[in-house]
């Protein structure tokens, strides 16, 4: 008798046959690049929540009108429907506790400025300064004048400088432009 080694028994495995169903029912192979929420729900965006705030931050700007001299005509000039700031979300505002923009156009004095230091520190964070004008900048054709402030820079903070002797109400909404760009980029230090 000699030895023969038999096969293992191999048991009887049930393989249901599913026909067309079986191409449905093979697994999805997410391509390398792509995350699964991109398949499951197309059209969806992901970002973060930094941009997020900013992107909002730069379309609901509320700013605090502080008109000094002839720069606030055109200050009033650029919130005329000429210009139209309502379609970027700039909605001007009396009160410094719900405004995030403060525009200082015209002559600073130096018995002014506790008024605007204090009303600038009424304002909720974040909070941003436009200087509108040669005068709220350096103090304009006033410089000699040792009552005038060399500038509202020496008292607050400036974001914005808007350059002119009155400067034009495009040159203000050119400085809003720039102050929403700033917004944006300085989105990267929030949080």
């Amino acid at each position: 008798m000699t030895d023969t080694p038999t096969a293992p028994a191999v048991p009887y495995i049930y393989k249901p046959d599913f026909g067309a169903e079986l191409e449905r029912l093979r697994p999805i192979e997410l391509p390398a690049m792509q995350s699964a929420y991109k398949i499951v729900l197309p059209g969806i965006m992901q970002t973060g929540a930094d941009t997020l705030l900013a992107m909002s931050r730069k379309s609901s700007l509320w700013p605090m009108t502080f008109g000094l001299a002839c720069c606030a005509i055109e200050m009033i000039g650029t919130f005329m429907s000429n210009h139209d700031l309502d379609r970027f979300g700039i909605v001007p505002w009396p009160s410094p506790r719900q405004s995030d923009v403060m525009i200082v156009s015209g002559t600073v004095t130096k018995k002014m400025a506790p008024a605007i230091k204090l009303l600038y520190e009424q304002m909720p964070n974040p909070k941003y300064v436009i200087s509108m004008g040669a005068c709220a900048t350096n103090g304009g054709p006033y410089t000699e004048y040792d009552r005038v402030l060399q500038g509202v820079d020496k008292i607050i903070p400036v974001d914005v400088y808007v350059p002119g002797c009155p400067p034009r109400p495009e040159s203000l909404l050119d400085g809003f432009l720039a102050l929403q760009r700033k917004i944006m980029e300085d989105k990267k230090m929030v949080g």
